[in-house]
């Protein structure tokens, strides 16, 4: 079937992206052979640019489809013929730098109403897609004023980006998979934009598992004892590794689920077990980045050795150190205590309260 037309334009801020602007992205991609989508944003804008390119990049693959990405601090005043000017400027110049020149643009499409003006602007046609919001009632203003209340129109992407990512850590046998389990339970139960609320799991234990699994073939193999958890060697690549699975799984998770991700450790407590085990304390993975800690105290919590844990002694150490290391770091967290009852209600009264700080978007242009 052949193009309604050769060279579409969508231009919008794009902050953040929604169900909306994909419908109007897809509707142009449809009917044009090429199509340019220039994200135009602030330097006082609190998403970044070149994140916002790759969430719309990520989102439309289609072959023809050009994202086209530049940033533009003009004030906005859509009845100021010179700021009118100096906007299409800009967007000349992300053409410019997308296609190598400034292509000539047959059609606009726009759901806004600046967007005949620009058609104009560009000699162009205009065509409008769902300038009332029937189709799709979101748009960037109510996604950073309200993004629960909007997550439904989110890209998986985005979701990730915005979920708010909690944290139980703490030593063994303190309860923390119990409590990472029961918490993302307790908001799942909410419904609505929670009921996909998920936990994820500690990648370091299936480490372990499997660390050891293979130990003891090559042991059976040699007509060698079996070997223990304690008689594995280590290496810092090994810690890396975790590190770097745990946040694949987490981001997977994040991006599949609600505003609340429940982590069950994380890479910040990966490198306290890089120190238990190698001596020296490990590195923070940079991408780590997590909104609240919930470290589960050892007291009120029997030991309990189910044949990986180190024993009551380090426990203890660990849990000391947990402590030092959160208060160290300045880190946002609590300490949870008692029966596993009354640490969910103290995590969630945290959690409560973290989600009801909201988001922070600085204000657009």
């Amino acid at each position: 079937m052949s193009a309604d037309f050769a060279h579409g334009l969508v231009v919008g801020k794009f902050y953040p992206p929604h169900a909306g602007h994909h419908h109007l992205i897809d509707t142009a991609a449809a009917r044009c052979a090429r199509l340019s989508v220039v994200v135009a944003a602030s330097t006082a804008e609190s998403v970044p640019l070149a994140l916002r390119a790759a969430w719309l990049r990520e989102a439309h693959p289609q072959a023809g489809v050009t994202i086209a990405p530049v940033v533009d601090d003009v004030e906005i005043d859509y009845d100021d013929p010179e700021i009118w000017t100096a906007h299409v400027e800009v967007f000349r110049h992300a053409l410019a730098l997308a296609h190598g020149e400034v292509p000539a643009v047959d059609a606009v499409f726009s759901s806004e109403e600046y967007g005949p003006e620009l058609a104009r602007r560009f000699g162009a046609a205009h065509v409008g897609v769902d300038a009332d919001r029937e189709r799709f009632p979101v748009s960037g203003t109510m996604v950073r004023d309200h993004p629960v209340a909007c997550w439904r129109w989110l890209s998986p992407a985005v979701r990730a980006h915005l979920a708010r990512r909690v944290v139980v850590v703490g030593a063994e046998s303190s309860g923390t998979t119990t409590l990472a389990r029961d918490l993302a339970a307790r908001y799942a139960a909410r419904g609505g934009p929670w009921a996909q609320t998920r936990w994820v799991p500690e990648y370091g234990r299936t480490y372990c598992e499997e660390k050891l699994a293979l130990a003891r073939r090559r042991a059976k193999a040699a007509g060698l004892p079996e070997p223990w958890l304690d008689d594995l060697e280590w290496e810092s690549a090994e810690f890396t590794v975790i590190a770097e699975r745990q946040l694949l799984w987490e981001d997977a998770a994040a991006r599949a689920g609600s505003p609340l991700l429940v982590c069950d450790t994380d890479a910040f407590a990966t490198a306290l077990w890089h120190e238990r085990y190698l001596g020296t304390p490990g590195t923070v993975h940079p991408r780590a980045r997590h909104d609240l800690w919930i470290h589960t105290s050892v007291e009120d919590v029997p030991f309990e050795q189910d044949g990986w844990r180190d024993g009551e002694s380090v426990r203890h150490r660990m849990d000391s150190r947990f402590r030092e290391e959160l208060a160290a770091r300045g880190l946002p967290h609590l300490v949870v205590s008692g029966s596993p009852d009354a640490r969910l209600e103290q995590a969630v009264a945290a959690v409560d309260a973290l989600i009801a700080g909201g988001w922070a978007f600085t204000p657009p242009l």
